[in-house]
């Protein structure tokens, strides 16, 4: 898949071609300018000036209807804005909205989707409160639980982490993980190199646009690779807790020069 915006001197994205395998957590990494959120859109077909095409579930993504397609894949964006006063509940609610018919009243099967997924975010307590009183990470939270009261097949987040604090975080990323074991297909956007590696079956490296690597966490976190990348010394180490890929950022006397990144995300 290619996607060159019009009037940039390069591609977004040049020729990424990648395969996400039913039930596994996979999870795309790259440094700001490397084409994460481009490619998330691409997939979703909310891009135009795309070459190639993308498949959800085997069929090609022109080829859904909006209301089939928000029940196989839920998304959850890096931020969006309301227009209006929301509770907690009334958001997660909104995840029922491809199974109820216009004017149908919330069935017991919606309201027990609702109240798990609340569970399972931590924010059945906030449920009567507005979106406006709540912190960057409670707000988070509830925009996840609204994603996981859809019940979708497939789970699309984009940085789902960023606001929340330590437990919060590895609550969600446990969570995440529980539910591909479970069989639903995690689509990850994130930053976090360390803790990729402990939760996702496959990550795939963006580099300006391009695939630097793609594969599992240790064919992936490569010392030389992830300096060329990042353009930043770092150390790559086995965590003896884990045995995962430990990922440390070292000094900045070492710092190679490198060119900013000219694609946006």
């Amino acid at each position: 898949m290619t996607v060159h915006y019009p009037n940039a001197p390069e591609p977004a994205l040049d020729s990424v071609t990648m395969i996400v395998p039913r039930g596994s957590f996979y999870a795309v990494l790259g440094p700001n300018g490397s084409g994460k959120s481009t490619l998330l859109r691409a997939l979703l077909g909310m891009v135009s000036h795309v070459e190639g095409q993308a498949h959800v579930s085997g069929r090609p993504i022109a080829n859904w209807d909006r209301r089939a397609l928000a029940r196989e894949a839920g998304v959850v964006t890096q931020s969006e804005s309301l227009a209006f006063p929301i509770t907690v509940r009334e958001l997660v609610a909104m995840g029922r909205y491809p199974y109820l018919s216009a004017l149908q009243s919330e069935t017991p099967t919606d309201g027990e989707a609702i109240s798990e997924a609340m569970r399972m975010c931590d924010i059945e307590p906030l449920a009567h409160r507005f979106l406006s009183t709540l912190s960057g990470g409670e707000i988070q939270r509830t925009r996840v639980a609204r994603a996981l009261a859809q019940k979708p097949n497939i789970l699309v987040l984009d940085e789902p982490t960023a606001s929340l604090d330590v437990r919060h975080e590895m609550e969600i990323l446990e969570l995440l993980r529980a539910s591909a074991d479970r069989g639903m297909t995690i689509f990850l956007i994130t930053h976090h190199l360390d803790l990729t590696a402990r939760f996702a079956d496959r990550l795939l490296l963006l580099d300006r646009g391009r695939v630097a690597a793609e594969g599992d966490p240790r064919e992936v976190l490569k010392e030389e690779t992830l300096r060329r990348v990042y353009g930043w010394p770092i150390s790559v180490s086995d965590d003896p807790a884990t045995g995962v890929p430990h990922v440390t950022p070292l000094s900045t006397a070492s710092h190679p020069q490198r060119s900013a990144p000219e694609a946006s995300e």
